[in-house]
């Protein structure tokens, strides 16, 4: 695939669906996981609109519920893609609840999800890239930068072979933790 570039909006979907008393948990309120479901299904979406491709779910970096959704409100996810790699993707999502009777929304969720681009043999292809066009697809695509940023620092700062349990033993205080490791 050369490489092209593709605006955000291009990339841009949003699906509504009405919440069903089948869609609840045992405290009558919409179960996570059926909105993780409807998640990774508009993210897949959004990546193979971008991509021209058959994209799978690589990572999730982020999921805040930050509301509960009732049975009967209207849940409405919005997703974009905010940043290209080089075969993957990050999506992300606005997840939005509206109670049909009354007109008020509330916003119930965001998500990051990594999606990679796949071809008919299940390798990974080049993604197009992202045309930006205004203050806030900026400011989320170098969000999704410095996510990746401080993920891989984590994982070389706790992956190290010179790391220490003894240097971070101190950032533990103030936790709900007790330390009973085993004399070496």
């Amino acid at each position: 695939m050369k490489s092209t570039f593709r605006t955000v909006d291009a990339s841009r979907i949003s699906i509504s669906e009405l919440m069903l008393p089948s869609h609840s948990n045992f405290s009558g309120k919409i179960h996570g996981g059926h909105i993780l479901r409807l998640l990774d299904q508009i993210a897949f979406a959004c990546a193979s609109k971008h991509s021209k491709m058959y994209c799978v779910t690589a990572s999730v970096d982020t999921v805040n519920f930050l509301a509960p959704i009732e049975v009967g409100e209207l849940v409405t996810m919005k997703a974009s893609v905010n940043f290209v790699g080089n075969t993957s993707m990050v999506v992300g999502i606005r997840v939005e609840a509206e109670n049909i009777q009354t007109g008020v929304t509330k916003h119930c969720n965001s998500s990051y999800f990594t999606m990679v681009a796949k071809d008919d043999h299940g390798k990974s292809v080049k993604v197009p890239g992202l045309i930006l066009n205004d203050k806030k697809e900026v400011k989320r695509f170098l969000n999704a930068v410095i996510r990746n940023k401080t993920k891989q620092q984590r994982t070389i700062e706790f992956d190290h072979q010179d790391f220490s349990l003894d240097d971070y033993i101190p950032d533990l205080e103030g936790y709900k933790v007790q330390i009973e490791l085993p004399n070496e």
